[in-house]
């Protein structure tokens, strides 16, 4: 009796544990289907996986779970060192030059593109000069502090021009000057001449006699004023001039393709293009990893711990769990609870031949001492 209760007991038990998961599908006399069939995890196969999603959204991958695991200090010092890794890696002290950054965001001929654009620029700017230069009056183009202050330097050119005239007069040069416009002046009057150069004297001595008078000219207050009245009727006559009539014969052309020559030669941008992002930025890595990658990281985390709940909402987890587990052959799933169970179901079967055992030694003993 031991033996058989233990055979019984053993038996039983490792028939229950194959009734888990056997047989995998319902089994049918004709249209009976026979009891037990398909095995319990098969049958309870959707149960189990919407069991499943629930657990695994409600207990084991919740929001606050993944707060405390993923959104520590520890991890945001890491994700921080990490993107300054790859930004200095791929980014700050990389050997792409401007010119093929441009090329990867598919920015082609960017370089002929602004130097048309400046060209494009410039003769707008310089035509728009050209026509408010040309249609008016100086005086109405030129700002009425320029003119005060050309107005202002009047009496500075009168006193200069008196002053070199005085200087030239006295000179020699001057004199030479002189001599030669009374010799040539006494020759053109014939006779008449020679008398006034008997009357007065040789033509050193009349030379004389006009630089001196000249010199008194020149020291005379109306001769200041003279000058004085001319050039200022001349500059008030040139305030009403035309500027276009100034500018007449000024070369627009030359100018407008100098400046636009002179613009590209020292934008240069063909040659600042091709520079790394390192020798224009040198302390790039280090402002980059004390002002933008904390920032960025802890902006990052915040909204990451904000969405969370909402993000695992829209996951759904516990769909994605029941869809895998549905997805699963039941063969998989016994392979899985048998290999990490299976000690513990030799255990049980085990068990049971022990409990049989004993069951059937209490009925032998019964047995027994009845016959007895």
């Amino acid at each position: 009796m031991a033996v058989v209760g233990a055979v019984v007991g053993g038996a039983t038990n490792h028939l229950a544990i194959k009734m888990l998961f056997r047989p995998y599908e319902a089994k049918y006399i004709g249209s009976w289907r026979l009891p037990f069939t398909p095995g319990l995890i098969p049958k309870r196969r959707d149960d189990l996986a919407i069991q499943l999603g629930r657990t695994v959204t409600n207990y084991l991958l919740t929001p606050d779970v993944l707060r405390n695991k993923l959104f520590t200090p520890e991890m945001e010092r890491k994700v921080e060192e990490f993107l300054q890794s790859k930004l200095e890696e791929y980014v700050l002290q990389s050997d792409k030059t401007l010119h093929d950054w441009l090329h990867m965001a598919g920015a082609e001929g960017l370089v002929e593109k602004v130097e048309l654009s400046i060209d494009s620029l410039i003769d707008t700017q310089l035509m728009n000069a050209r026509m408010k230069l040309t249609s008016g009056t100086i005086e109405e183009i030129v700002p009425i502090e320029w003119q005060e202050r050309a107005k202002a330097h009047i009496p500075e050119i009168i006193n200069y021009v008196l002053q070199r005239a005085e200087q030239y007069v006295d000179s020699d040069e001057g004199k030479v000057m002189f001599q030669k416009l009374i010799n040539d002046f006494l020759e053109s009057k014939g006779t008449f001449g020679g008398m006034l150069n008997m009357l007065f004297g040789d033509s050193h001595s009349l030379v004389e006699k006009v630089q001196r008078e000249a010199l008194k000219f020149i020291h005379a207050p109306g001769t200041y004023n003279l000058l004085n009245s001319l050039i200022v009727s001349e500059f008030t006559k040139l305030q009403k001039r035309p500027m276009a009539e100034l500018l007449a014969s000024f070369n627009w052309d030359g100018l407008f393709s100098s400046v636009k020559a002179y613009a590209n030669k020292e934008l240069a941008l063909d040659t600042r293009l091709d520079k790394t992002i390192q020798e224009y930025w040198p302390a790039g890595s280090r402002w980059t990893s004390e002002n933008l990658t904390p920032k960025v990281t802890e902006f990052a985390f915040e909204l990451a711990q904000k969405q969370l709940e909402l993000s695992l909402k829209k996951l759904k987890l516990d769909e994605i769990v029941k869809e895998q587990v549905d997805s699963f052959p039941v063969s998989v799933l016994e392979d899985l609870v048998i290999g990490i169970s299976k000690r513990e179901f030799k255990m049980i079967t085990a068990l049971g031949a022990i409990i049989g055992g004993f069951i059937g030694i209490v009925q032998g003993i019964i047995v027994y001492f009845t016959n007895y």
